[in-house]
């Protein structure tokens, strides 16, 4: 574990409140990103990314360190985000709409066209990413932009590597048929 993180940590066991604050500016980033790939909107991702913090205040005097602190709220962050996902389809049958934000392209890199196409296929993607299951959406996302080995995701969610690789499978095959189900949007990306 990283030798900053534990004093901080075994500072704010003692009692020293600022030092949570060094935490939460130092990994408020990467949480953030962690639960917009997840919840795919941007406000949403930032009250969640609220509440994680406020979950880990609450439970920062039982981190033990057996693993990295980063490791620790990385599966506090991804947990969190499956059950407000499995909330949120349980609460409600509506459709949610897709923003327009996307990463950031640069516009002066390709034409308008390109531009475009490549907004399209951002926005696709993240329209079927949001149609797979709460779990596969999360293997995904650790495999796919987090660049995780099944091990570690299999750690994190306490479930078998073979299970991981499967969930990750059928996501990929899942995006695959959405994408290709898009009569209008083949073309760009060569299905």
């Amino acid at each position: 574990m990283d030798s900053d993180d534990i004093e901080i940590i075994d500072s704010f066991k003692k009692g020293n409140q600022q030092a949570f604050n060094i935490l939460v500016n130092k990994y408020q980033k990467k949480i953030y990103w962690i639960v917009r790939k997840m919840v795919l909107d941007h406000d949403e991702a930032n009250d969640i990314t609220q509440d994680i913090f406020i979950k880990i205040h609450s439970s920062l005097h039982d981190f033990r360190g057996d693993s990295k602190f980063f490791t620790y709220i990385y599966k506090i962050s991804v947990n969190f985000c499956l059950n407000h996902i499995s909330k949120k389809k349980r609460t409600s049958n509506k459709e949610v709409d897709i923003e327009d934000e996307t990463l950031d392209i640069k516009s002066d890199d390709m034409g308008t066209d390109e531009h475009y196409d490549e907004k399209r296929k951002q926005k696709l993607l993240k329209e079927a990413i949001e149609n797979l299951e709460g779990q596969q959406r999360a293997v995904f996302n650790m495999r796919f932009y987090d660049n995780l080995s099944y091990e570690e995701i299999a750690k994190i969610l306490n479930k078998s590597v073979g299970g991981m690789k499967a969930n990750y499978f059928h996501a990929v095959k899942k995006i695959e048929a959405y994408i290709k189900s898009k009569k209008d949007i083949k073309e760009i990306f060569s299905c």
